[in-house]
């Protein structure tokens, strides 16, 4: 008989896949909106020029530092979000410490999503031009960004901001929900039913399926050596026939 030690499959809850597939789409967005951010950056520049041009501040200067804050922040958050996706790859293999490093990771995604929903809906871009006296306003710069940007630009921009947001806060949530904890605790070795028929490695009685006959018993030939019939054992001298069977003929008599 076999009695097997092995670990049992698991079988992936469906909240965890879901998980998986939000940490993909958020990845998903942050690249449509570094393509955004890219494709609109000259038009931003320019529009910051035109914004300073009156001013003793540097229009090229103050464009500059947009590019630095705005595409690298753009890139740095892209970066962060292929790490998302790979822990979710893990995260897809029960493993616990991709499901920790998820949160982490997650936990800072949303810190920085979410204040940059709330710069742009507490009055966009703001480059402290207000502040050099002969600068142009906040107001200002806001009204020559919509003028020379195209008009799906910041709707667009503001929704993807949102989806990404959502989609990362339910993928960290349902990673926490007690669902999903037995799938990430780490497995111990589970008993398998024995196979009827199977030899078992341990010591066995004589006469068990599967124990080894010692060599010399009768029926069990020794190992390597063919099997004989015994022979014929021959009439000793001092053995006489039988006289009283039944049907026996006597031996003659001189």
């Amino acid at each position: 008989m076999v009695d097997s030690q092995s670990t049992p499959a698991r079988q992936r809850p469906s909240i965890v896949s879901i998980s998986s597939y939000l940490l993909f789409l958020f990845l998903a967005l942050q690249v449509i909106t570094l393509i955004i951010t890219l494709s609109t950056f000259g038009k931003t520049r320019d529009a910051l020029r035109a914004a300073y041009a009156d001013s003793a501040t540097d229009g090229d200067q103050v464009a500059d530092v947009f590019a630095v804050i705005g595409i690298g922040g753009s890139i740095v958050l892209l970066l962060l979000a292929v790490v998302l996706g790979v822990l979710a790859l893990f995260n897809n293999q029960g493993r616990n410490g991709a499901r920790i490093t998820t949160w982490i990771v997650g936990g800072i995604m949303v810190c920085c999503v979410g204040g940059g929903l709330l710069s742009n809906a507490a009055g966009g871009l703001n480059t402290g031009g207000g502040n050099a006296g002969d600068g142009p306003s906040p107001e200002e710069i806001q009204r020559r960004l919509e003028e020379a940007l195209p008009s799906w630009v910041t709707p667009v921009s503001l929704l993807l901001g949102v989806l990404s947001l959502i989609a990362l806060i339910a993928a960290l949530v349902l990673l926490a929900l007690p669902k999903a904890n037995p799938f990430f605790r780490k497995q111990t070795a589970g008993w398998e039913p024995p196979t009827p028929g199977a030899s078992y490695p341990g010591p066995q009685a004589p006469g068990q399926p599967g124990y080894p006959q010692a060599s010399g018993e009768p029926g069990y030939p020794s190992s390597g050596e063919p099997s004989y019939p015994p022979p014929p054992v021959a009439n000793r001298p001092d053995d006489t026939p039988p006289t009283d069977r039944p049907g026996s003929t006597p031996p003659p008599t001189n």
